[in-house]
C-alpha cells in the first residue's frame, strides 16, 4: 500500500519534529554541562538534516519514478529501467530533463515525417486523379459524340470506326495505368518475388532495340549497343528476373528516345564490373537539373509541364521510373543518375553475374 506523502505533509512533520527537539533542549540545556550542551546540539542537528535530507530526496524521487511510469508507455523498454538506476543518484532532475528533451525531439521528428507522408500522400491522390481523369473523359467523350451522332444519323462508319478507335485508345491507356499501380503497390509491399535465372543481358537489349525502333524512327534517335570489354555480340550473362530486368531497360530506353535530342543517340553499355555487369543507358538531351535528380523515381513527378503533355501523348503512365526503382532495389541495386544540364542524362545499375561452378579435374 502506497502512502500519499505530500510536501505540505513533510513540512508538518518537520516542524513538529524539530519543535520537539528544541523545546526537549530548553527543558535539559540549562542542566546540561557546556560540553554535553554543544555534544547535544551537535547530534540534534545533524539527526535533523538526515532526516530532511531522507524525506526530501524521497519525495522527489518518489514523484521522478511517478514521472517514469507514465512515460513508461511511449518508451516502454527504457524508462522502467532507467527508472531504477535514478533512485538516489546525483542530478537526477537534469537527467530526466535530458531524457524528456531527447524523447520530445524524437517525436516532433516523428510528426515532422508524418506531416512530410501527409502531403506526399495529397500529392500522390491529385495527381492520380488527375491521371486517371484524362483517359476517362477522353474515352467518354468519343464514345457520347458516337451515340449522339448516331442518333441523328449523321456520321459515317469510316468516322465512328475512328472514334471508337480512340476511345479504345484511351481506355487502353487507362487500363495500363491501372495495371501500373497495381505493380507498384505490389513492389512496394514485397508482394512480388523477383525469379532470377541466368540469361544473356546483351541479347535481351538487342530484343528491346527491336521492339522500339518504330518509336526511335520517328525521332531518328539512333541506338547504340556498346561493351567495352569485347564486341556488342559476346554475352552478357547476369542472374535476374529477366522479365523484370526487360521493364527496367525498357522503361530507361523509353525514356531515352522520348526526352533525348531529335536525330541523337541512345547508347546502352554493359561493363563487367567485379562480380557484377554494369548496365547504363545514356542520352543526348537537356539533362536533369540538380534539384530534380533526388525526385524523378517518385510516382507521377514530372519535371515540367512540357514533360508532362509529351509523355501523356506518348502513353506513358509517369510510373515508369518509380517501378523500375523498385525492381532494381529487390535485386540488392540502385539506379543512379548522372546529369548535367546540356549534356545528357546517364542512369546506370549493376545486375550480377552468375557464379562460375568450379570443374572437378
Amino acid at each position: 500500500m502506497r502512502l500519499n506523502i505530500t510536501s505540505r505533509s513533510i513540512a508538518i512533520l518537520l516542524s513538529i519534529l524539530v519543535a520537539t527537539v528544541l523545546t526537549a533542549l530548553a527543558f535539559i540545556a540549562p542542566a546540561m554541562p557546556l560540553q554535553q550542551g554543544v555534544l547535544a546540539a551537535g547530534i540534534t542537528i545533524a539527526a535533523c538534516f538526515l532526516l530532511l535530507y531522507l524525506m526530501f530526496e524521497a519525495l522527489i524521487f518518489r514523484e521522478i519514478n511517478n514521472i517514469y511510469e507514465g512515460l513508461e508507455h511511449i518508451k516502454r523498454k527504457e524508462f522502467r529501467r532507467m527508472s531504477n538506476k535514478f533512485l538516489f543518484r546525483p542530478e537526477p532532475l537534469k537527467r530526466m530533463r535530458d531524457e524528456i528533451l531527447d524523447m520530445a525531439q524524437r517525436k516532433q521528428q516523428e510528426i515532422d515525417e508524418l506531416h512530410r507522408l501527409q502531403e506526399l500522400r495529397r500529392e500522390f491522390l491529385a495527381d492520380v486523379s488527375h491521371e486517371l481523369k484524362t483517359p476517362i473523359f477522353a474515352a467518354q467523350g468519343f464514345v457520347h459524340t458516337v451515340l449522339e451522332e448516331e442518333e441523328e444519323d449523321g456520321m459515317d462508319a469510316f468516322t465512328r470506326k475512328r472514334f471508337l478507335r480512340k476511345a479504345a485508345t484511351s481506355l487502353d491507356a487507362l487500363d495500363a495505368l491501372v495495371q501500373d499501380l497495381v505493380t507498384i503497390s505490389q513492389l512496394e509491399k514485397g508482394v512480388v518475388r523477383m525469379r532470377r535465372q541466368r540469361f544473356d543481358l546483351a541479347q535481351l537489349v538487342r530484343d528491346i532495340f527491336e521492339q522500339l525502333e518504330l518509336k526511335a524512327a520517328k525521332r531518328r534517335v539512333t541506338l547504340e549497343l556498346r561493351c567495352p570489354d569485347g564486341p556488342a555480340t559476346q554475352p552478357m550473362r547476369v542472374l535476374a528476373d529477366r522479365n523484370r530486368i526487360r521493364q527496367v531497360l525498357i522503361n530507361l530506353i523509353d525514356n531515352a528516345i522520348k526526352y533525348g535530342r531529335e536525330q541523337g543517340h541512345v547508347r546502352i553499355c554493359l561493363e563487367e564490373s567485379g562480380k557484377s555487369i554494369r548496365i547504363s543507358v545514356q542520352d543526348d538531351g537537356e539533362g536533369i537539373p540538380k534539384q530534380h535528380q533526388s525526385r524523378i523515381f517518385e510516382r507521377f513527378y514530372r519535371i515540367d509541364k512540357s514533360r508532362t503533355r509529351e509523355s501523356r501523348d506518348a502513353g506513358g503512365s509517369g510510373l515508369g521510373l518509380a517501378i523500375s526503382k523498385h525492381i532494381i532495389e529487390a535485386h540488392k541495386s540502385t539506379i543512379r543518375v548522372q546529369s548535367e544540364p546540356g549534356q545528357g542524362t546517364t542512369l546506370e545499375f549493376k545486375l550480377p553475374r552468375p557464379r562460375v561452378k568450379a570443374v572437378v579435374g
